[in-house]
């Protein structure tokens, strides 16, 4: 790990753990890829598997417990569409990107927080069939440029 970059995957239902792991092993990065259930990809020495117990945020309790950034000069990445987990992330000071390449940040996730409950409302009050739209080649290329853009950040502080 000659970055001190660690990428942490909220997996489940992560569209993009492929280019991750591309990604990862092109920086020498270490990745750890939580999930409710064992995966079936092809990882190498880089890459640790956890599958965490079965409950709704079990996967996202175990990201926000060790994503600390705080100490060992160690730089986070996270990679999730989960809106509560991607704010613990940020006051953890990591960096958080959704699947799609969009970046949360101390300037967005209070919004982002809002739409989802308001969407979360609707969705139970019959207002909104709850359509999340298809994930997209366009969407891909975004994530495979902001994670980059996020890796040569950090690698510039230094």
């Amino acid at each position: 790990m000659p970055h001190n970059i660690v990428i942490y995957i909220d997996a489940d239902a992560c569209p993009v753990k492929d280019e991750i792991l591309k990604v990862s092993y092109r920086h020498n990065l270490k990745v750890y890829m939580v999930s409710n259930a064992w995966l079936r990809l092809e990882v190498g020495k880089l890459v640790e598997k956890i599958v965490v117990a079965e409950g709704a945020d079990a996967a996202d309790d175990w990201i926000a417990d060790h994503i600390s950034t705080r100490s060992n000069n160690i730089h986070a990445i996270c990679i999730t569409a989960d809106i509560p987990l991607a704010k613990r992330c940020l006051d953890a000071n990591a960096i958080v990107l959704g699947p799609t390449g969009k970046a949360f940040s101390a300037h967005n996730i209070g919004m982002a927080l809002a739409m989802r409950e308001l969407n979360q409302h609707l969705r139970e009050t019959g207002e909104s069939k709850g359509y999340n739209a298809s994930f997209t080649r366009s969407d891909r290329s975004n994530f495979l440029q902001s994670i980059e853009s996020a890796i040569q950040q950090i690698l510039n502080k230094k």
